[in-house]
């Protein structure tokens, strides 16, 4: 499976996928603030977690987190990412696109340690608001290039 365009309307969602956990962000419908929604562990029902989560938020497209090394090359994390992405695309029958993902994960924890929360309460949500800051990225991203939101 390839990219694909997006609708013009509809939420997207956003994928963080790691090893244990996949952290799931949606956009609100206007495309303008992207908020994190679960933390989804990696096991046998995680793909019908995430299609209920796509149902109730009438996604109409996915954006993958795609982990890049810090000079912009890809490692087998990537490649695990990719294909991921693209079976729970394909799954879902939902359009896919791939954003750089780099220091999300750094950049969620270091915020909720400024909002107080311990380690276990960091755990729990790290990832979901790590997909946030991907996709808010990725949204932002469309508006800077001349885009509106909603076309994001």
């Amino acid at each position: 499976m390839t990219e694909t365009a997006f609708p013009e309307t509809g939420r997207l969602m956003g994928v963080d996928a790691g090893e244990r956990r996949v952290g799931v962000a949606v956009t609100d419908e206007f495309r303008m603030i992207a908020s994190p929604v679960a933390t989804v562990m990696r096991g046998k029902s995680e793909i019908a977690q995430i299609r209920e989560l796509a149902a109730r938020f009438g996604i109409s497209g996915i954006v993958a987190g795609l982990p890049r090394s810090m000079s912009g090359g890809e490692g087998q994390q990537a490649d695990d990412a990719r294909v991921y992405a693209e079976s729970l695309a394909e799954s879902l029958g939902l359009p896919l696109r791939f954003w750089d993902e780099r220091l999300t994960t750094a950049m969620a924890d270091r915020s909720l340690i400024e909002a107080g929360r311990n380690r276990k309460q960091r755990k729990d949500v790290v990832d979901a608001v790590a997909a946030a800051l991907m996709l808010q990225s990725y949204i932002d991203s469309r508006v800077s290039q001349g885009g509106t939101r909603r076309g994001a």
